[in-house]
């Protein structure tokens, strides 16, 4: 009886080590295949980024998703045109906390990309990170007064004179 019982032990012993080794492989497949799949939803959202600035339908130029959506996808609007930081996509909101808490130092890529949940090594991945910190300064959300660093605007501090009589100077 024992032995039947350690002969099952070992079998399942080393079904438990092949399915480990397959959990590897598949996590693996799924890395690279979310990494393709953000690839792409950035590249479809640069695309309809520039067909809006064209002022082309982006209806017309896409067809309906077969798949589900992962998040809001949304084009950075003008900062003028919004009510505020909620109208911003959630990783552009994200940004713009980092820049905040930064402060007059200002927000750098590689820090704008971790923020992301990106590989802050990956040159690919700052450039990402540069690209949405550039397209938030072109809408006016943030302000590149150093080379590389980005800061809120001025206007984005609390404006404490305007109330007082006399103009408070």
């Amino acid at each position: 009886m024992r032995a039947v019982l350690e002969a099952r032990r070992k079998a399942a012993a080393v079904r438990v080590e092949e399915l480990e080794a397959e959990l590897g492989r598949v996590r693996e497949d799924l890395a690279d295949a979310e990494e393709v799949f953000r690839r792409r939803a950035i590249g479809l959202e640069q695309y309809l980024e520039a067909l809006a600035e064209e002022g082309a339908p982006a209806d017309t130029a896409v067809g309906p998703s077969r798949r589900k959506p992962v998040g809001p996808r949304r084009a950075v609007p003008h900062r003028e045109n919004a009510a505020g930081l909620e109208d911003l996509a959630v990783d552009y909101q994200a940004v713009m906390a980092a820049a905040a808490e930064a402060g007059a130092d200002g927000l750098g890529a590689r820090r704008a990309a971790v923020v992301l949940g990106w590989d802050s090594a990956s040159a690919s991945r700052v450039e990402g990170a540069r690209a949405r910190l550039k397209r938030l300064v072109e809408r006016g959300w943030l302000i590149e007064e150093k080379p590389g660093r980005f800061t809120l605007p001025e206007r984005e501090q609390p404006d404490d004179d305007a109330g007082r009589p006399g103009g408070g100077s």
